[in-house]
């Protein structure tokens, strides 16, 4: 089920951040199809998405063939597709989600979006959202979007978001580049498209404490990373997690995995800052009460596979890291059988600074 249509995605274009109350009268009054899910254990996955077609960058591009194979599923696969500020007003208010609910991001504004995403997911009427990063349309690289095209995504319904300073590892910048990055991709976008936008995806899916802060200052909705996991009524709204869809990683097999993943809630997270000043670092979280049989949990760690862990007075989880994190970006993810062959998710990206 796409709830995509004309109607409400001009409603969604026309209500400014999170004000979405006609919109959802709209998607209250649809259909859903009856499941086997307890409606409190419902999450929803959004999917991340860079480049279509693109085999010159390899890993970092989807193959059509793929893309293709990705909306036939969410078509045919038993699945809602919820425009993502219609998700987020869901969370926000403990509205019940639909079993098997599925956004879908795309980063970055390439031109490939234009050429091959678009027309695809229009054709669809699929609702996605496009984080455009203003600094290569204004330089006119010939890679990106046009702002004409940019406008003419928007005037259709699609959702603008921003992703500032395109290419630049926001934990390495300094808290004043940052204020600026974001502070003028806003304004690019607001004065292109007269509308300002209210969510942010970190590039690269990096952040960190600081950076969350400055995102909640400058009055962001939500914002996204790129750790894999399933969003939930608990979920950080300015660290949402996203499945990363590529040309390694964007397989049907594994996009059915994801796209039917649960949330594994989990609270009390260490360390608190995802940009490391201990390496390795002491990781452990508390799951909540009642998920399922903890001693099914596994947890990988990128570059290192499967890592130790230690179960401490009930839901209490420490993992046992046994090499350092290598600079840049490394991968947390933990899995717990959810039966009927589904999976519970949790995930982290963390940040080491180059020396």
């Amino acid at each position: 089920m796409f709830l995509g249509t004309p109607s409400l995605r001009r409603l969604t274009r026309s209500l400014p951040g999170l004000a979405l109350g006609l919109a959802m009268q709209c998607v209250a009054g649809s259909a859903v199809a009856e499941n086997p899910v307890d409606e409190a254990e419902r999450g929803a996955v959004i999917f991340a998405y860079a480049r279509f077609g693109e085999d010159q960058y390899g890993p970092g591009s989807i193959p059509l063939d793929q893309f293709d194979a990705h909306i036939a599923e969410l078509a045919d696969g038993g699945h809602t597709v919820l425009p993502l500020l219609v998700l987020l007003e869901k969370l926000r208010d403990g509205t019940p989600l639909p079993d098997r609910a599925v956004a879908l991001t795309i980063d970055d504004a390439h031109r490939s979006v234009y050429a091959e995403a678009f027309p695809r997911l229009k054709a669809a009427g699929v609702p996605f959202t496009l984080f455009v990063a203003p600094d290569p349309i204004d330089n006119g690289a010939e890679s990106h979007m046009t702002w004409a095209q940019v406008r003419e995504v928007a005037r259709s319904g699609v959702t603008i978001g921003v992703l500032p300073a395109a290419g630049l590892s926001m934990p390495q910048r300094t808290v004043q580049q940052n204020a600026s990055d974001l502070a003028r991709a806003v304004q690019r976008v607001e004065e292109e498209l007269g509308v300002k936008p209210a969510l942010l995806a970190y590039p690269f899916g990096s952040y960190g404490s600081a950076i969350r802060e400055l995102a909640q200052r400058q009055g962001f909705a939500a914002a996204f990373t790129q750790s894999s996991g399933v969003v939930h009524g608990r979920s950080d709204r300015l660290a949402l997690p996203r499945f990363v869809m590529n040309e390694s990683f964007g397989g049907i097999d594994r996009f059915r995995l994801a796209a039917n993943a649960l949330p594994l809630p989990v609270a009390d997270v260490t360390p608190a800052d995802p940009v490391l000043t201990q390496n390795p670092p002491s990781i452990g979280f508390t799951v909540a009460a009642g998920t399922g049989d903890l001693d099914r949990l596994a947890c990988f760690v990128a570059g290192q596979g499967r890592t130790g862990l230690e179960r401490l007075d009930g839901n209490r989880i420490e993992l046992r890291i046994p090499e350092e994190f290598p600079p840049g970006r490394t991968r947390l993810n933990c899995t717990l059988p959810a039966g009927e062959g589904r999976w519970r998710w949790f995930g982290m990206q963390f940040f080491v600074p180059e020396p």
